[in-house]
């Protein structure tokens, strides 16, 4: 009979979050993952001498968020992240900076001027609301603003509302703008963690993974800000103060506000948590769960290639998958994980011989119109990542799941050869990804499964089980919500 404290179903990195700081709490973890790799979307792997990562990252809220105090708190070893840079929008014509406060949309000639100012003013109205609490998740950007916007300007919104909740505008809600453009910014203080899970005892001296092979290289702006200390209670009359003085980021906003790029690729993240786990954690690939045990109403173990008991599991697999994992679940519960939206995304990485001087910058760059795409050129920020000279650009699409991937690649190639026509005859590699990059998407009503689940002692944590902010970031959410869980049920 094999016994644990906790078996961990999934080792994506929600999965791997959850068994570092569950066993940095003493206790004894088992990780279980039906693929031969683990790590999920989490990594990167080598296609022709170029790095690429599952799908193009940017790394958000690194300042207070949430993987900044798992960081602080669990991990042994640190990835070394880079600042992000800018945003951009391509046109036919023209490369733009893209607008985080309402001073830039003065010189955002992308757009017609009427229409920046609608954009303006509604805008101003949507975080004003917000400041002072009401909430907008459930109004559509659509509904947001007036229809008499050109093609154009409804192209670049339903652009950024595509990969931001991985949907149109008419079904991503103005609260989730605001947040993924930095207006309303989420944190998580080191006195905020500390209420929820108490202290806790942990070496402090953490080095970067890479720093036998990388001389340390952050940028002072970020690292000055990943070093900066913030108090989590204010009193009555300062937290109105703060309310007065976060309008003002109106003109004040930079959407890659703490935003990162790991050095090394999204594989050095992967890396800092597998280095950080205690030895005794045992991660098993290519292990399926079958069927998740359930006695008296708890959870007892989990039914693999063996039998493996345990107080506690957690599942971090598809949370609308559990009911075939989990026998009699409540039919409302049932119902409420079928109602989980997802997304389809295509990236498409493309290895070039040379560096161009249309990818002369760091950050991310959108195309518009038509079929919108989110690119990075990663190898700007780790020359490493591709061959001397050399140059990887990865392009992001949300493509239709009623259509064959083959047909969604082959529009994302004419998109990309219509963008940027210099770019065809320097391709020597070219790779495609199709993925669910988030378990759930975002949506105005989309369900989103809860951290407790009817089964005593049985969690789901990852993307599903939280909305804030995107990938590891919302991982990184769903792990401390999942502590505070564990914690609240006397079970930390």
């Amino acid at each position: 009979m094999k016994n644990y404290d906790v078996i961990v179903v999934g080792a994506g990195i929600s999965g791997l979050l959850a068994a570092l700081t569950l066993s940095k709490h003493g206790k004894k973890v088992l990780v279980l993952e039906k693929n031969q790799y683990v790590g999920g979307n989490c990594n990167s792997y080598k296609v022709d001498g170029f790095q690429v990562d599952t799908g193009a990252h940017a790394i958000t809220h690194l300042q207070v968020g949430p993987l900044k105090r798992l960081m602080d708190n669990y991990f042994d070893y640190f990835p070394v992240f880079e600042a992000y840079g800018n945003y951009y929008a391509r046109t036919e014509k023209s490369f733009f900076r893209v607008p985080s406060n309402l001073k830039e949309f003065v010189t955002f000639d992308a757009l017609p001027a009427k229409d920046r100012l609608i954009l303006s003013q509604a805008l101003t109205k949507a975080f004003t609301l917000s400041t002072f609490g009401i909430d907008l998740s459930k109004q559509s950007v659509y509904d947001s603003l007036p229809h008499t916007l050109s093609k154009d300007t409804y192209d670049f919104v339903n652009a950024i509302s595509y990969f931001l909740s991985g949907k149109s505008m008419k079904e991503t809600s103005t609260q989730r703008v605001l947040a993924g453009s930095s207006f309303v910014r989420d944190s998580v203080t080191q006195e905020q963690f500390e209420s929820i899970i108490g202290k806790n005892e942990k070496l402090q001296h953490t080095d970067s993974v890479l720093q036998s092979i990388l001389p340390y290289n952050l940028h002072t702006s970020l690292h000055s800000r990943l070093n900066t200390s913030f108090t989590s209670s204010l009193p009555l009359k300062k937290q109105i103060s703060n309310q007065f003085a976060s309008i003002s980021r109106l003109a004040t906003n930079s959407a890659s506000y703490s935003q990162g790029y790991p050095r090394r690729g999204l594989k050095s993240v992967l890396n800092a948590v597998l280095y950080s786990l205690p030895s005794d954690v045992e991660i098993q690939a290519g292990c399926e769960v079958k069927h998740i045990i359930v006695e008296d109403g708890k959870v007892i173990g989990v039914e693999a290639d063996d039998t493996y008991y345990a107080n506690m599991v957690v599942y971090t697999g598809y949370a609308k998958d559990l009911p075939s994992k989990v026998d009699g679940l409540p039919e409302s519960y049932v119902d409420n994980l079928k109602g989980i939206v997802q997304t389809r995304s295509l990236t498409i990485w493309l290895g070039l011989d040379r560096k161009l001087e249309e990818f002369n910058y760091t950050g991310s760059e959108i195309w518009f119109k038509n079929n919108a795409y989110w690119a990075m050129p990663i190898s700007n920020y780790d020359a490493s990542l591709a061959p001397k000279d050399k140059q990887l650009v990865g392009f992001t699409f949300v493509i239709d799941d009623k259509k064959p991937a083959s047909l969604e690649i082959k529009k994302g190639y004419e998109t990309i050869y219509y963008a940027i026509p210099s770019i065809e005859k320097h391709v020597e590699m070219q790779h495609e990804q199709v993925i669910i990059p988030e378990k759930a998407a975002v949506t105005i009503d989309g369900k989103f499964a809860d951290i407790r689940t009817p089964v005593r002692n049985l969690y789901v944590a990852g993307t599903d089980t939280d909305r804030r902010s995107m990938g590891i970031t919302r991982a990184a959410y769903s792990i401390i919500e999942m502590l505070r869980a564990v914690k609240e049920d006397g079970n930390l």
